[in-house]
């Protein structure tokens, strides 16, 4: 029998890697730009074509490489960063595995130019499908520029899951956002297509984030810093005022590297406890730095899932220092009255000794001794005292008040109905008594109808006195580009002014009172959770959305025939029981509970 397990070739071993290395355009940019800020670059400029899926091109002005480097840097395991596996222990570079280049180059066409300072001619390499097809001296300026152009051009499988340009380049945009916000010191340029997204020059940290997301975010941000001798955070988090439900922008980084740690999250949340609603998020930009020797970041390729020897101790020390932050920006001055000349009052009795009270002790007790007027219990006929109980345990146990069947039953429209609280609607039904949710209702209805409206593209839209004008980050500005003609369909109306300005000309039919700038904020961030690639859930999500803003408030006061028309458009539905996020919208009172009460 012939021998069964080989050795794969180094093109599969390679394109099998970048299964987990290279999952799309953005992740080109992340490892292609970690590489810049290894090399020294103070200036790194990306430029995509067809949101990475044609071309990604990164040039920097870093130290370059050598004739000998740039060659073996397309090889396995092939890196400067470090020599020994102690080395991962002490790690001060974003890469270090020696695997970027080489799955790059197994599923992409690469081209690199690269000068070092002290070289008079530099190197040009191109790669195909993990196979060198040239190399040759140029002339080039110092530092290294990468091309990588048709990603998984030898991998149609891999290609086809590849989403939509605007997808595609939202995906750069995110890793690039978070890239720039550690290193402000250095001057980074983002282009799509030729047209400028990002010029970010040398400012501070402060002030890089404003360049990021915009001047409408730094009145709200507040400055952190604490050092201990286990870790020293710096950044800033956001004023409880700007809380809301999504759409913040959450940033660990944790030596110059962003991560995601739920731990931490929930520490930072915790500090936010009886400040901002339930439910409800804040914006913020952390910076831990800790000795590199406590931390593995070599748990998965894309490093952002890091292990840390002292979470606990950390947690607490970064919930103290986000409600230190939170504290000095909430301080109330303490009323301090006046004491100067203040007159002499004096309290009766107040330098008078209280003696104690007497103690007696009685030294004849014995808690041991038997009493003869002690007696004993009489257990006899004991049965009797709980025979409620024991009948009450042949029955079976009522669980629920709520009859939980989900068959819908249609109430009678034409019996009298009433408001509860202004928040329930009471209905009597043939086998009971229905309780409302007059809110939920509301939602499960409009979010039909929107659903219908996006559907047939039919909305109706309501023009504004006076145009409202929207701000949106650039990430932001790509998913509303995306999903804008949905909104359109219906019944916004927007016109983009440039630079992620729009105004709003027109909102849906039946908003009134709504928040047009708030709401299309929502819509966004809900497309952005949900990808906007995914047309069915984006529609989903904006109805919904919309359902609730529109959607009648607790406490709003409605008349009979208010009433009369709600049930009839929820129970004209096919699932009047749920909202379309899974909340019950109707409970029933069976008589039998009802009888049983009087019993």
């Amino acid at each position: 029998m012939e021998d069964i397990i080989h050795l794969l070739p180094d093109s599969v071993a390679n394109q099998i890697a970048a299964g987990e290395v290279v999952q799309r355009p953005a992740s080109i940019v992340k490892e292609l730009v970690e590489n810049s800020l290894d090399a020294g670059a103070t200036l790194i400029q990306v430029l995509v074509i067809d949101g990475g899926r044609t071309s990604v091109q990164v040039i920097d002005d870093g130290k370059g490489m050598s004739e000998t480097d740039a060659r073996l840097a397309f090889e396995r395991h092939a890196t400067s960063k470090i020599i020994k596996a102690s080395d991962l222990f002490a790690l001060t570079t974003m890469g270090f595995r020696g695997e970027a280049l080489a799955s790059i180059a197994a599923v992409a066409q690469v081209e690199l130019k690269t000068r070092r300072p002290e070289d008079e001619l530099g190197t040009f390499i191109r790669i195909s499908g993990s196979k060198v097809e040239q190399e040759e001296p140029i002339a080039c300026p110092v530092g290294s520029n990468f091309s990588v152009n048709n990603l998984f051009f030898n991998v149609p499988a891999r290609r086809k899951f590849l989403k939509s340009n605007q997808t595609e380049l939202s995906n750069v945009a995110a890793d690039f956002e978070r890239i720039v916000l550690t290193h402000p010191e250095v001057h980074f340029e983002l282009y799509n297509n030729g047209v400028e997204m990002y010029k970010l020059p040398q400012a501070s940290l402060r002030q890089r984030i404003v360049d990021v997301f915009g001047k409408k975010i730094n009145p709200d941000i507040l400055p952190i810093e604490v050092e201990t001798s286990l870790v020293t955070i710096t950044g800033y988090v956001a004023k409880p005022e700007t809380s809301k439900r999504r759409g913040s922008h959450q940033y660990f980084f944790v030596n110059g590297r962003y991560m995601r740690h739920p731990y931490f999250h929930s520490a930072v949340m915790h500090a936010y406890e009886d400040l901002i609603p339930v439910g409800e998020h804040v914006s913020y930009f952390i910076y831990l730095s800790v000795e590199p020797s406590t931390i593995d970041v070599n748990v998965h390729p894309t490093k952002t899932e890091i292990k840390f020897d002292n979470e606990q101790p950390i947690w607490q020390v970064l919930t103290a220092t986000v409600r230190e932050a939170l504290g000095k920006y909430s301080n109330v001055p303490t009323i301090d009255f006046d004491t100067q000349d203040k007159p002499d009052i004096p309290v009766p009795g107040l330098l008078t000794d209280i003696p104690q009270p007497p103690k007696a002790v009685s030294t004849d007790y014995n808690p041991f001794r038997s009493s003869s007027s002690n007696r004993q219990p009489n257990v006899e006929g004991w049965e009797s005292l709980y025979v409620d109980n024991i009948v009450k345990q042949k029955e079976p146990l009522q669980q629920t008040l709520w009859n939980e069947n989900p068959q819908v039953e249609k109430p009678d429209l034409s019996t009298p109905h009433f408001q509860y609280k202004g928040r329930y609607i009471v209905k009597p039904t043939p086998s009971g008594i229905m309780l409302i949710d007059q809110h939920r209702a509301h939602v499960r209805v409009l979010f039909e109808q929107y659903m219908e409206n996006l559907f047939q593209q039919q909305g109706v839209s309501q023009g504004t006195l006076f145009p409202e004008i929207a701000q949106f980050t650039k990430q932001e500005t790509l998913t509303l580009e995306d999903i804008q003609a949905d909104l359109e369909s219906i019944g916004f109306e927007l016109t983009n002014l440039g630079g992620g300005s729009y105004s709003i000309t027109g909102v849906p039919s039946g908003i009134e009172g709504v928040n047009p700038i708030k709401l299309l904020h929502d819509l966004v961030a809900s497309a952005m959770e949900t990808g906007s690639s995914v047309k069915e859930k984006v529609h989903k999500a904006i109805a919904l959305t919309m359902a609730r803003a529109a959607a009648i408030v607790y406490g709003q006061v409605l008349s009979d025939e208010e009433i009369k028309l709600l049930l009839e458009r929820l129970f004209d539905l096919s699932t009047p029981k749920f909202t379309p996020d899974g909340m019950v919208v109707y409970v029933v009172v069976d008589n039998t509970t009802i009888d049983k009460q009087f019993k």
